[in-house]
């Protein structure tokens, strides 16, 4: 399956939420890449902002001197823009952004406005969600993800370590996820693995 390439930029000073609409925003687009930034000075600054589709951002960030906004749109001429709203907002604020979401919206309405926002950037919107993982595959993840080298893995499951590195290579590609880390959020957001698992596993 061909990879899509949705860049997300979140700008959201609460680390629980960031963590909270990446979990989710990475279970409704496994091809996309999030990137946090503390302000809107850098992400101006970021040298790849030209790749940006999306930029979440907490309006109360820019509600001192909403002009800013404005002046990020220039940098970034492609980018949709969503409000993430965690607290009382005026509706003036509001209309500036191209999409809003609530931190207590239901992740699948989060990740319909963001579909809807990038259908015309993901080259996969038109086909079928990312691929299914094998059983196998999900044992191989999820002893991965518990911190096991490619020969425990492979001892552990009786295969070789050559068909271990295989497996992570498929599921990699049909995450589109190679860090341990993202590939962790993946396997929980899919729920092939949960949070307790993984501290039982350590």
């Amino acid at each position: 399956m061909a990879e899509c390439n949705i860049h997300i930029a979140i700008i959201e000073p609460s680390h629980i939420l960031f963590e909270g609409l990446s979990n989710i925003l990475l279970k409704g687009n496994p091809h996309g890449h999030i990137l946090r930034f503390d302000s809107l000075d850098e992400l101006n600054e970021y040298r790849h902002r030209d790749h940006m589709e999306v930029v979440v951002i907490n309006p109360a960030i820019i509600m001192g001197d909403p002009n800013v906004l404005s002046s990020s749109k220039k940098h970034l001429q492609k980018a949709q823009w969503v409000g993430l709203v965690s607290s009382v907002v005026g509706e003036g604020l509001l209309k500036l952004f191209d999409a809003i979401i609530q931190v207590t919206d239901a992740p699948s309405n989060i990740n319909n406005t963001i579909t809807k926002l990038t259908e015309g950037d993901c080259i996969c919107s038109d086909n079928q969600a990312a691929e299914e993982l094998s059983n196998r595959e999900k044992e191989v993840l999820t002893a991965l993800v518990n911190g096991l080298s490619n020969k425990e893995i492979a001892d552990k499951l009786h295969i070789s370590t050559h068909t271990v590195i295989s497996h992570r290579k498929n599921i990699s590609h049909k995450a589109g996820i190679k860090s341990v880390a993202g590939l962790t959020i993946y396997a929980i957001t899919q729920n092939i693995i949960s949070i307790e698992d993984i501290q039982a596993g350590n």
